[in-house]
Formats: C-alpha cells, structure tokens, sequence
C-alpha cells in the first residue's frame, strides 16, 4: 500500500503546487458556463423547462473532471520520456500497485478540479436543491477512476506525446457532448439515443443531476450500477495494459 500512497501523493501534490494549472483549467468550464447558461438561458426558460444554469451546472462539473481525468494519462508519457517511469516499474513492486496509484492520484486531482468547477458554479447562480454532496462526491469520484483508467490504458500504448494529446482531444468531446451535459435525453433521434446509452459519461451526469437538483432521466440506482461497472472494467483493461509496458 505504501507504494500506493507515495504515486497518489506525488500527483496531488504536484496539482496542488501549480497555480497556473488550476486557474488555467477554470476558463472552459467558466466559458460554457456563460455561453451556455446564460446564452441558452431564456430560450430553455421559454420552453418551461426552467432555470438553464440549474440543468447544465452538474454537466459542467463532470466535464471537468473529463477532461482532468483523461489527460492524466499523460503523466505516464512525460514519465517515460524523463526516465522516472522505468526507474518505477524496475522497483521490486506490482505494476498493479504503480497503475492503481496513479489512478488514484489522477482520480483526487480530476475531484478536487470538480469541486473547485462546483464552487465556480455558486458564483455565477447555480443552487444545488437536493444537498446529497457526499453521494455527489462519490459519483464524481467513480467517473474519475473511469476517464483515468481511459487516459492510462491508452497512454500504455503510446509514446508519443503530441499523439496522445490528439487522441484525447478526439475522444473528449464527443463523450462530452454525447452525454446529456447540455441537452436533455428526452426526444432524442434513435442514433443519438444510441450513442448517449453508450457512454458512461451519461450516467455520470445523470446521477450528479439527481443528486444535486433531484431531476434525473434513469433511476439513481441504475447510474451507480453501470457506472461502478464501467470503472472496474476499465481498472482492469487498464492495469493489463500497463503491465505490458516495455522497459
């Protein structure tokens, strides 16, 4: 365990050591905030389906935790490349214990970017109504360990720094906007439906919402279950592709 714990605190810490990181991550989720929320504001209240902020902030939030979560992966390039990687993977430890510290490490600090993304929230209106922050917590949590699991299984195949950033980038997007963060799921075409019943990041979304605002699509139950699923599966995938990792 100790192992563990010293991956989790060296990624925390160096998060938590980089002012500019932390405010330089603030300005997409502010700037969907704004244009979004207030932009769409009034057309969402004439439809009667009330305050845009209230629908769209939880989404916001775990967009953030998105994109934090899958770019960890990229620790593991810049570890390559500087040679703290293979000096950790040649100590006498697990390469499961190394993958599920980093995991861990990446999960805290794409939490903590949400949580500092839901006080970002307060300021510009958003009133959580159902005050379940500790379930809220833990969903937040789940989906970190699963778009962290993403970003190491496939930085695991990869040396390339600039590729790997592209693949993200490639993937991030659509599985945000596929997720129901800035619409709703009702009375959407089949192939959409489709692509949003596919994607874990809807769960995710949807139960912060039921938990923050008491408004979900699917049963809170049923959210917790596929996403708890999805993160052990993607765990796993992850902890055999990094232990395949040439040295």
């Amino acid at each position: 365990m100790k192992i563990i714990y010293i991956l989790w605190l060296r990624q925390v810490k160096k998060y938590l050591r980089s002012r500019s990181r932390i405010i330089g991550s603030l300005g997409q989720p502010a700037l969907f905030l704004i244009a979004f929320g207030f932009g769409f504001g009034s057309v969402y209240a004439k439809a009667g389906e009330g305050s845009y902020i209230q629908f769209l902030a939880p989404g916001i939030i775990l967009m953030s935790v998105l994109f934090t979560a899958m770019f960890s992966g990229i620790e593991i390039i810049w570890d390559r490349q500087f040679g703290f990687l293979k000096e950790t993977l040649v100590a006498p430890v697990s390469r499961i214990q190394i993958m599920m510290g980093k995991t861990l490490g990446g999960s805290t600090v794409a939490v903590i970017q949400g949580i500092i993304v839901f006080l970002l929230t307060l300021l510009v209106g958003f009133r959580p109504e159902a005050g379940s922050l500790g379930a809220s917590l833990v969903i937040m949590f789940l989906v970190a360990v699963i778009f962290s699991g993403i970003g190491i299984s496939i930085a695991s195949l990869m040396e390339d720094m600039q590729g790997f950033q592209l693949i993200m980038n490639f993937l991030v997007m659509p599985i945000f906007f596929l997720s129901g963060a800035i619409f709703p799921l009702e009375g959407l075409p089949y192939a959409i439906e489709v692509f949003t019943k596919l994607n874990p990041l809807t769960y995710g979304v949807d139960g912060l919402r039921g938990f923050l605002i008491g408004a979900s699509h699917f049963p809170l139950s049923h959210d917790f279950l596929i996403i708890f699923l999805v993160a052990g599966l993607l765990q796993a995938l992850g902890s055999y592709l990094f232990s395949r990792i040439q040295i």
